[in-house]
Parts: structure tokens; sequence; C-alpha cells
């Protein structure tokens, strides 16, 4: 109900719901558009850096949030900074180098699936029967799409099955970033305690995109020289909507709300991806990777509205225990007052 309530007092709640997942969509595109004339820690650092500072400038002038204080509020972020931050995004950048934009997307909002996982072991939610069944569900869709299809039609007698080769695949990097993505999800819960969320989401993007910048400078040559107007257009959008607003809302939203009823959305991302992928950029999916795509998607559906199913999740039984709870009271109070009126 608490819940409801904080919602039903932001205007338009359903379309703020759904806009950081149209919005990773949309910018997991305009990023795959400019990686050719960039390179990938650059365009990961481009994307948090100034979507930090936005964000922050935002929470402290316009919202007046306080800011960190303790050194626990600051050892949160700084986790919080480098699991979603630099590993996510650094995952996101490269793992986008070497898969489609469509492609990836679905592999990075397969992190419901870990989420679940995680707030049933940290938080004891449960994922009952149809939670289990979109896992299994999930593990076939992803193999699906991560792995060659030569493994599935028996010719996979060629494939150099070493760890150096399964690195470079953009599908297990997309993985690597949505088990990252899935952490930091989980984390934001405990940075929450300490320090107001749209304030540590703005410094967890500044503090994790410093590091790619450094690494970019390192491993990196000739950033920014061959984009074109175009190109900072895509990185623009990719930070302001895809970063700054998009993680502002929805980290704002998963500090309040149960994770598994937000990441039930996430599934909505990879349709607009896949959309957008195929208008703009022409970008095809193998039939195998289709199928993939298909069961990932029923499988993060089926994870995420297991309680909606009949199965009685945590919630469901918690609010089946305060209704029954409050039929002893209501009527205590009703005895009370037929006792005062005799």
């Amino acid at each position: 109900m608490q819940i409801k309530l904080t919602e039903s007092r932001l205007p338009f709640a359903p379309l703020l719901l759904i806009a950081p997942f149209f919005l990773w969509g949309t910018a997991m595109v305009a990023m795959k558009g400019v990686i050719p004339h960039t390179t990938p820690l650059f365009m990961a650092g481009v994307r948090l850096v100034p979507a930090g500072i936005l964000v922050l400038a935002v929470g402290a002038i316009l919202m007046r949030k306080p800011q960190p204080q303790s050194w626990q509020a600051w050892l949160w972020i700084s986790i919080f900074a480098f699991v979603d931050g630099t590993l996510f995004q650094g995952f996101l950048a490269e793992g986008l180098v070497r898969t489609g934009a469509g492609l990836g997307s679905v592999m990075i909002d397969s992190q419901p699936i870990a989420v679940a996982l995680l707030s049933c072991w940290l938080f004891g939610e449960r994922i009952g029967l149809w939670g289990w069944l979109g896992l299994c569900i999930g593990i076939v869709g992803i193999s699906l799409i991560g792995l060659p299809d030569e493994w599935f039609l028996g010719t996979a007698s060629h494939i150099n099955l070493t760890f150096t080769s399964l690195f470079e695949s953009g599908e297990w990097l997309m993985l690597l970033a949505a088990l990252s993505m899935a952490v930091g999800t989980v984390i934001i819960r405990y940075v929450s305690r300490y320090a107001d969320p749209v304030v540590a989401t703005g410094w967890h993007m500044i503090l994790g995109g410093l590091p790619l910048f450094a690494l970019s400078s390192g491993v990196e040559s000739q950033q920014w020289v061959n984009i074109d107007l175009s190109g900072w257009m895509a990185l623009t959008y990719s930070a302001i909507f895809g970063s700054a607003i998009a993680y502002g809302l929805f980290f704002y939203f998963a500090s309040s709300r149960n994770l598994t009823s937000l990441s039930s959305l996430t599934f909505l991302t990879p349709v607009f991806a896949l959309l957008f992928g195929n208008l703009l950029l022409a970008e095809v999916l193998s039939p195998l990777q289709w199928i993939g795509v298909g069961l990932t998607l029923i499988s993060i559906y089926l994870i995420n509205q297991r309680e909606v199913l009949g199965i009685g999740g945590k919630i469901s039984a918690t609010t089946q225990d305060v209704e029954a709870s409050t039929i002893p009271v209501s009527l205590s109070i009703q005895d009370s007052e037929s006792d005062l009126l005799h």
C-alpha cells in the first residue's frame, strides 16, 4: 500500500515507470550507431560522468537533496559505483562492440533472473514453481542467444572452447554486464539506508565513470577524433536520457519498490531495442537466437509475475497475513465501541 501511495503522488506515474526501459532500449541503439567512430571505454565514460554531474545538479539545486555525510554512505556508494558503474558500463560497452543493439539489450535485460535469485537469498523472497520454471526457461533461452549456433547444430568440433574465446564473445560480456547490474540493483537498497538514492545515483555515475576514462587513456587511442555531429548527438542522448534520466528514475523506484516487481518491467527494454535496432540499424538475428529471445522474455515474465500467477510469493503471503490479522483487530474495536454504548 505504501508503494502505491508513493507512486500515486508522482505525475504520470505509469509513464515514469516505463520510461527507464524505453530510454535504455533506444540508448542501446544510439550507442551502437556511434561505436564505429569511437572507442568503447571512452563511450562508457562519456555516458556516465556528464550524466552523474547532471543528476547531482538536479538533486542538489532543484530537489535540495542532502549530500552523503557518513563513511558508511561513501563506502556503499563506492561499492555501488564500482559494480554498477565501472563494471556494468565497461562490460556493456565492450560487449556492444561485438554484438547488436537489440541482442545486447536482450542479454542485459536478463538481469531480473539474477535479481530474483539475489532477492530470494538476501531478502527471503519466494521464487515459487512458476519462478523456477522461468529460471529453467531462461537458462535455455540465454544459451540459445549467447552460445554459437554450431554448438546446437552439431558442428562445434572446430570451436575453441577457451576462456579467452568466451570472454571475447559479446554475448558473454553482456551477461557479465547483466550480472553487474543485478548486483547494483540490490546494492541500492543498502545505499539508500545511508544516503539519498538520487544523490547516490549521481555520485556512483561520476565515481564509476572516472576509472573508465583512466582505462581509456591507457589502452585506447583516437577516442573522439572521428566522431561527427550525429555521433555527438547520439552520445548526448545516451548520457542525458539513457543514463541521467533513466538511472535516476530506476534507482529512485528501486530504493522503495519491491525489486522483482520493478524488474518485471525490464522485459520491455529489449522490445524497444529490437524494434529500433531493426528500423535504424537493419539488425537481424539467426532463427535459434530469435527462439532464445522469445524464451528469455517468457522467462523474465514468469519470474517477475509469479505472484500474479497464483504461486503466493512473499508479498502475497504477507498481504494475506495482514488482512487476516486486521479482522480480529476490527472486531476488537467494534466490541469496545459496543461496550461503551452499553
